[in-house]
């Protein structure tokens, strides 16, 4: 019997055609734009229908996260920023001096 597809907000996936996605082969951008853009219901909906362990895989692997996302990412996963590879390629590329 095939897992139910979980109950994500449609304005997460504003760009794409949400009906057409395919969500197991698409799994990383999922799990990343829901972290990035969804609130605590999608979040859980997430992590019910991929499972921690994915989830995990997902977002230490993301390229980027918005720095408040970030660390709701860590606190979730249970996991410290350094592991995250959006952390260190931040902190490796310094930022302008915000005048």
């Amino acid at each position: 019997m095939p897992k139910p597809w979980p109950a994500l907000d449609r304005r997460i996936f504003w760009d794409v055609d949400y009906d057409r996605m395919d969500l197991d082969a698409k799994w990383r951008f999922v799990i990343e734009r829901v972290f990035e853009r969804g609130d605590v219901e999608d979040i859980r909906q997430c992590r019910r229908y991929y499972g921690d362990d994915k989830v995990k895989q997902a977002l230490l692997e993301a390229k980027f996260l918005p720095e408040h996302r970030l660390h709701l990412a860590s606190a979730v996963i249970h996991e410290p920023l350094e592991k995250f590879r959006c952390y260190t390629l931040r902190r490796s590329q310094p930022e302008l001096f915000p005048y």
